[in-house]
């Protein structure tokens, strides 16, 4: 008889190969964060190597924890979570406040030196959220009242990172809930609405002052950065392109006084730091590892029993694979600096713990699951 069954069944159903993928995009980020502290004048505190690990051991443990949960269960209760997060966001807007190098007071400070940026848990509400509602209208999402019902409830928590003026936060929002609904079979006519109002509301925005002076000069700067008048503006992203080319094929290692001086590398622009640090093969197979999660999110929700489950997987896939992109190309220069972190790598203990509670939902995808994965 067996002894332990609940562990043995634990141990089957958990997806080792996902979680250790994520545990081994953690240590490197720790490693280099720590990096950074011994060899550069860019972190004068530990703490952030501190936070840094502590919030990605938590953040798996939580992971973990929440693969327990049936994510079925966290549907229905998506009215808790998203009052929870928005009473947070709400917060901000009385006792926020902004970090170094930030423009807008986006997180709410804890004792000890913590920090806590909502909009981060709210991301996973909304996902969660937007999973159970176009579950539930999936037979009639078409009909305009539907869709004008479910837009509604995804501009909801848009409403409020809006309300924060963080640009880089709200089109991972935009690019979540547009994937959602992609996947749930919205019809290429009401795609079609949607992308012209796009296209009307940027030039919009953009007369209008919705969108401020600096985030205009971010942007017209990727298109002339030789321009003096952008010089102050493209410091960190020239600094960044110096330093990934400078690790050429097999990088200078990472405890060295020999890397460039990037502003913040810590944050935004680690992966120009782990690119000179283990060079264009090294940073191709870290590359690799990231895309390697998201293709196994991808596969998860393929074989999801039912529609809820497979949604979330596509949320959490867009935005993983979103703030990818966005945060290689900031450090490339092919896209403004927007703030948008690397997932997982990027130092930052909200950022990283919410990662893994959504790579803990995807692991409860998985988990509660009536097909067999394995």
């Amino acid at each position: 008889m067996d002894k332990n069954p609940w562990l043995r069944e634990f141990v089957e159903q958990t997806d080792f190969i996902f979680l250790g993928a994520c545990a081994v995009c953690s240590a490197l980020s720790v490693y280099s964060i720590y990096s950074i502290y011994m060899t550069m004048n860019a972190i004068n505190d530990v703490r952030v190597v501190v936070v840094q690990l502590a919030a990605s051991i938590v953040g798996i443990i939580a992971a973990v924890l929440l693969s327990i949960i049936d994510y079925k269960e966290l549907c229905e209760w998506h009215k808790v979570h998203m009052v929870l997060c928005i009473g947070l966001m709400i917060l901000t807007a009385f006792i926020g406040y902004g970090p170094a190098g930030t423009t807008n007071k986006a997180w709410i400070e804890l004792p000890g030196g913590m920090s806590l940026q909502p909009s981060e848990l709210l991301k996973i509400s909304t996902i969660i959220t937007l999973a159970h509602y176009l579950d539930k209208y999936k037979d009639n999402i078409n009909e305009i009242r539907t869709f004008v019902k479910l837009a509604a409830i995804a501009i909801v928590p848009f409403a409020f990172v809006a309300f924060q003026r963080d640009g880089g936060t709200m089109l991972v929002y935009l690019f979540i809930i547009a994937s959602m609904f992609f996947a749930a079979g919205i019809s290429w006519k009401l795609v079609g609405f949607a992308a012209g109002a796009v296209v009307v509301g940027f030039p919009l925005m953009w007369f209008t002052g919705i969108i401020e002076d600096y985030q205009k000069n971010r942007i017209l700067a990727i298109f002339d950065p030789d321009n003096p008048a952008f010089k102050t503006i493209m410091v960190q992203q020239n600094a960044g392109k110096v330093s990934i080319g400078s690790g050429q094929l097999f990088g200078k290692g990472f405890m060295t006084d020999a890397h460039n001086n990037v502003p913040l590398p810590q944050n935004d622009f680690i992966f120009s730091f782990i690119a000179e640090s283990v060079g264009f093969i090294g940073i191709l197979l870290v590359i690799a590892l990231i895309l390697g999660m998201c293709y196994r999110i991808l596969v998860i929700g393929s074989r999801s029993a039912d529609v809820q489950g497979s949604l979330i997987c596509v949320g959490v896939f867009a935005m993983l694979i979103f703030q990818t992109i966005i945060n290689i190309g900031m450090n490339l220069s092919v896209m403004p600096v927007i703030g948008i972190t690397l997932p997982l790598f990027s130092a930052g203990g909200t950022s990283v713990l919410a990662t893994y509670c959504a790579i803990g939902v995807v692991l409860s995808v998985a988990r509660h699951n009536k097909r067999n994965l394995f």
